[in-house]
């Protein structure tokens, strides 16, 4: 069964490639959804998919990339979206 997950990254996440990251690990899980900084220095992601790859997509977000620092991943469980493909906006 598909869900949804809104997720807003903490910590050192803008000016590290952390879209890029997300946006190739949802790619590569087969996961449909989109990443976007938000003004308060955070990251957005929102990706629907299996649940079980959402929670490894989690697991993923929890480390970053090299250059990010993640202090704390804020989780809202959702319905699933039937948009196409994965995006960096």
């Amino acid at each position: 069964m598909e869900v949804g997950v809104h997720i807003i990254v903490e910590g050192l996440v803008q000016g590290v490639g952390f879209r890029w990251f997300v946006a190739r690990r949802a790619e590569a899980m087969g996961l449909r959804g989109h990443t976007r900084n938000l003004y308060d220095g955070t990251v957005e992601v929102e990706a629907s998919g299996d649940r079980a790859v959402l929670e490894e997509l989690i697991g993923v977000l929890k480390a970053g990339p090299r250059a990010a620092h993640v202090t704390n991943l804020r989780i809202e469980w959702t319905q699933a979206s039937s948009k196409p493909g994965f995006e960096i906006r």
